[in-house]
């Protein structure tokens, strides 16, 4: 939605009219390669060039300046040198054009550059005037036969799959290759001066056509407005692949705690993007092959199973095999009445399971093994079917009609079995590009390459988002604005008040001042007790002696709050004395700001929190549903249940304890509050430890 701060870039996503500032003939400058482009697309609308020394660039009408146009036009391309952009975007906005893509460098991404990029984003926002860029390689909107991109681009095939890219070398790449890939629109955001990401996801959402996004990520971004966009994307049912590279500063601001360790800003990003049903790709390839996949909506299971993957080679059955549990992907037995059906189809070299290698015996039976695909597919508890055929370029014709007719069986046959259907190539170049578009065309799903493909049954599987559980991550990650407060840390008597007074559990205490204070606590709160040194300088009590365990005793108690009142650590500090509580399970629950979104992390806590690594995030406000289904992907998940002569442990306390926590740092609009550890005993969850940070 457009704001004063955040124009539309509609006009930029299916331009009727073009101006080309700096427009030249120089072979290899950015102006040639666009108005090259332009007229190999087709683009049929008026195209100027802008230029005061020229009246024609490639036969085209030239004119001095934007002032100079017949008309407004929907889209300023600028190409030239970075100290004339800011007037070129303002006399834009001025002369009422829809927007304005800058490919020019040398602004932002140099120090000498910050000054004319503000420069430029002022004349961009007093204007209301969206840009794209600077510093990226443009837009090529293929449906508008528009490629405003500063490198030379091929025509390029249509599809559903959008690209935004805050790498131009990504979308050069992926225009460049070679995969059967039909684009819809690729954005190349640069230096996000005017709008970000987050715009560009909403934009491109909207446009008719788009079945699924692939985003390559740099920075985090402004979060509320991200998750917004992904709750639109959700709501038109576009699928959701991306590629997030690089960090930032803002988990070390959690350093103080163990937080900053366990939950830095990638786990925070990958967090929001799961909410948003988004699959996350470990590389350019497969972030492309998951779009392309994702755009297929046909392609998602609709009924309640496992996958069953079909082949005629033995090894490439193994492959799969071995990435199915890597992947945690269920590859369910065959039933019995599906086995006897093919053990009627099969050769008997062939062995019946899932994987199933038909073997290269029936290559020349395509009646054959259509019906082994069917007959896989139709197995109650296989929903989702991977077809994996190789087709080398360059066949003999007649030799390629064979290959067409078996690969066309097995679609066939996989089809009418009512069961997902994902056609993979075991090698990336194995996936014929023009099966690949015609499939496509047909709504039905490839993949190129057989790590890709099983990657992309597991996206496939993931259950639909919800927009307005992202609305809500929304609504929670909108910034505070002024918050009453000193700002900065708590001590643990003072972070555990809150626990308190939000319901939480704390053990039995009292804060103290002197020895004689702290006998007289612990002789009325029982014993054994714990005493320990509260002040907003110490997060980690146990690196620095600040606390002393099962103390059952008066001279015990006098001895330990003396030691500890002498200790450095001890200015400005206050005695905290507390029941002692034990328990089998420890865990750590933090809620924090420090990344895109407000999260709760969840754990196993204590001494060895870090050296675990064993967590979960989930962002805020996380229902006790969510936050038991986090805690239940713990890898230490067993020691919950009561294995092995432990009692069972009362998770449901836990998930409360959890959510109630993320809710805590919401309504008190804390910056972190963080238990390690909180004790779980079969019917309770009680906090140990505790700090917090206001927002400094």
């Amino acid at each position: 939605m457009a704001s004063p701060d955040r124009p539309d870039p509609a006009p930029l996503l299916a331009p009727r009219s073009i101006a080309v500032v700096g427009a030249n003939e120089r072979t290899g400058s950015y102006s040639d390669l666009v108005l090259r482009n332009l007229a190999a697309a087709g683009f049929a609308g008026p195209v100027w060039g802008v230029n005061p020394k020229r009246e024609t660039v490639h036969g085209r009408p030239c004119v001095p300046g934007i002032a100079d146009l017949p008309e407004p036009v929907d889209a300023v391309l600028v190409a030239i040198p970075a100290a004339g952009v800011p007037a070129i975007v303002a006399e834009a906005a001025a002369r009422g054009c829809g927007g304005a893509i800058v490919i020019s460098a040398g602004f932002g991404e140099t120090a000498a550059g910050v000054g004319l990029e503000a420069e430029l984003r002022e004349a961009a926002l007093s204007g209301g005037l969206p840009v794209c860029g600077p510093n990226g390689n443009g837009i090529v909107a293929v449906a508008a036969r528009a490629p405003l991109w500063g490198d030379s681009v091929e025509r390029v095939e249509p599809g559903p799959v959008a690209l935004i890219t805050q790498s131009g070398n990504v979308g050069v790449n992926a225009l460049g290759s070679r995969r059967g890939l039909g684009f819809h629109t690729v954005v190349s955001t640069g230096n996000q001066a005017v709008l970000d990401a987050a715009d560009w996801i909403e934009a491109v959402s909207a446009l008719d056509g788009v079945g699924s996004l692939a985003l390559f990520l740099e920075a985090d971004g402004d979060g509320e407005r991200l998750a917004r966009a992904l709750a639109a994307c959700a709501e038109r049912g576009v699928g959701v692949a991306a590629l997030k590279v690089g960090s930032s500063a803002a988990g070390a601001r959690a350093a103080g705690a163990h937080t900053g360790a366990l939950a830095g800003d990638q786990r925070v990003f990958a967090a929001l993007l799961e909410e948003a049903g988004a699959a996350l790709a470990s590389d350019p390839g497969e972030l492309l092959e998951l779009a392309r996949c994702l755009a297929q909506p046909r392609a998602r299971p609709s009924r309640r199973g496992g996958l069953a993957v079909l082949t005629c080679s033995g090894g490439d059955s193994g492959i799969a095999a071995d990435l199915a549990e890597r992947l945690g992907l269920e590859l369910p037995e065959l039933a019995a009445p599906t086995r006897e059906k093919l053990a009627r189809l099969l050769p008997a070299a062939a062995t019946i399971a899932n994987p199933l290698d038909y073997t290269s015996l029936l290559w020349g039976q395509p009646g054959v093994l259509e019906q082994v695909a069917e007959a896989v597919g139709s197995d109650a508890g296989i929903d989702q079917l991977l077809l994996l055929f190789d087709q080398p370029d360059g066949l003999a014709a007649d030799v390629a009609e064979e290959w067409e007719a078996v690969r066309g069986a097995l679609v066939a046959g996989a089809g009418r079995s009512g069961a997902a259907v994902i056609l993979g190539s075991t090698l990336p170049e194995l996936l014929e590009r023009g099966s690949a578009q015609e499939l496509a065309e047909r709504g039905i799903a490839t993949a190129a390459g057989l790590g890709e493909a099983m990657v992309c049954a597991k996206a496939l599987r993931a259950p639909l988002p919800s927009a307005e559980r992202l609305r809500e991550i929304a609504r929670a990650a909108a910034p505070l604005g002024d918050v009453a407060g000193s700002g900065g840390w708590l001590g643990e008597a003072e972070a555990k008040a809150l626990l308190r007074d939000a319901g939480l559990g704390v053990p039995a205490g009292a804060e103290v001042t002197s020895a004689g204070e702290a006998v007289d606590a612990a002789r009325e709160l029982g014993w054994p007790v714990a005493l320990k040194l509260s002040s907003p300088a110490l997060q980690h009590k146990s690196e620095s002696g600040a606390l002393i365990l099962d103390l059952d005793r008066e001279e015990e108690v006098r001895d330990a709050a003396e030691r500890l009142l002498s200790l450095p650590a001890a200015d400005g500090a206050t005695l905290l004395v507390e029941q002692m509580r034990g328990a089998d399970v420890e865990l750590l629950f933090a809620a924090h700001r420090d990344g895109v979104v407000p999260v709760l992390v969840v754990g196993l806590g204590g001494i060895w929190a870090e050296a675990m690594d064993d967590v979960a995030l989930v962002p805020l406000p996380a229902s006790p549903a969510a936050v038991e289904r986090a805690l239940r992907r713990l890898r230490g998940v067993a020691l919950f249940d009561g294995s092995r002569g432990r009692p069972a442990q009362d998770l449901a306390a836990a998930a409360s304890f959890g959510s109630r926590l993320g809710k805590l740092l919401l309504d008190e609009a804390l910056d972190l509050i963080e238990v390690n550890p909180a004790v779980l005993t079969p019917n309770a969850c009680i906090a140990l430890d505790a700090t917090a940070r206001h927002p400094t």
